[in-house]
């Protein structure tokens, strides 16, 4: 567990308050959820306490603390737990969790099969790089595709709706609300919608019409600190889908 002395060194904390941040250490995971009123609830204080904490630790607010306190926890859960490789014990299958024979088929069928109209890929983030080699790859083998993000126009989306076959998303969390926008457009469009998330449940997969589900082992690692197969499982999954293409 982090080392709560480095977290107060120099800070002129109260014992109340060391109580509440030794609270949200031990209690990270849930803390995002709950909230100000359910942490001063927890801790037998009150929002202004947990308000005053965060700031004499030097945070803007409950929310800036939390996302700055989230990565340096798990970071230390991460290092205290692993003696070997998480990533070398892992068995490759595990993680296409949902990745079937008619789950690829579908895939084929509607995106690698396509030669009319355009397969759009979009994704923001660390997904935006998955997405920008699935669409290189799809450009070599001859598809008709586009990719955009969230720092392009949607103009380069929405003024081709008429000429897209369907649209693939990459969201980890698969709760991107610019992802889940555009997705939400596409379906309304009657395009044929593909996600590729973690394997929880989330927004994004519900919504598409096809979601490949990838294993995500730190899924509250929102800033991608800790190592992580997710993305490298992507693409793994994407390559599979392109094997089995190739051998038809």
């Amino acid at each position: 567990m982090i080392d709560l002395n480095k977290l107060t060194s120099g800070k002129q904390l109260t014992n109340l308050e060391k109580d509440i941040l030794r609270y949200v250490v031990e209690n990270i995971s849930d803390i995002q959820d709950m909230g100000v009123r359910a942490v001063a609830k927890e801790t037998f204080t009150s929002p202004a306490s947990v308000i005053r904490l965060s700031k004499k630790l030097g945070y803007s607010g409950f929310t800036d603390m939390y996302y700055s306190l989230l990565p340096l926890v798990k970071k230390s859960e991460y290092s205290e737990g692993t003696s070997e490789s998480l990533l070398l014990s892992q068995e490759i299958s595990s993680l296409f969790v949902n990745c079937s024979q008619e789950t690829m088929d579908t895939f084929i069928r509607t995106v690698l099969m396509n030669k009319e109209k355009y397969i759009f890929l979009y994704a923001t983030g660390f997904s935006k790089i998955i997405a920008e080699y699935m669409y290189k790859k799809l450009l070599t083998l001859g598809k008709k595709a586009m990719l955009a993000s969230g720092s392009d126009s949607v103009g380069i989306f929405e003024n081709n709706l008429n000429d897209i076959a369907v649209m693939i998303v990459v969201s980890r969390s698969g709760e991107t609300e610019q992802v889940y926008e555009k997705l939400k457009k596409a379906s309304e469009a009657g395009i044929f919608t593909i996600s590729i998330t973690q394997e929880s449940e989330n927004r994004i997969a519900k919504l598409s019409d096809l979601n490949i589900q990838i294993h995500d082992s730190h899924k509250l690692d929102d800033r991608n600190l800790l190592p992580n197969l997710f993305f490298p499982g992507v693409l793994l999954s994407f390559e599979l889908i392109i094997e089995r293409y190739l051998n038809q």
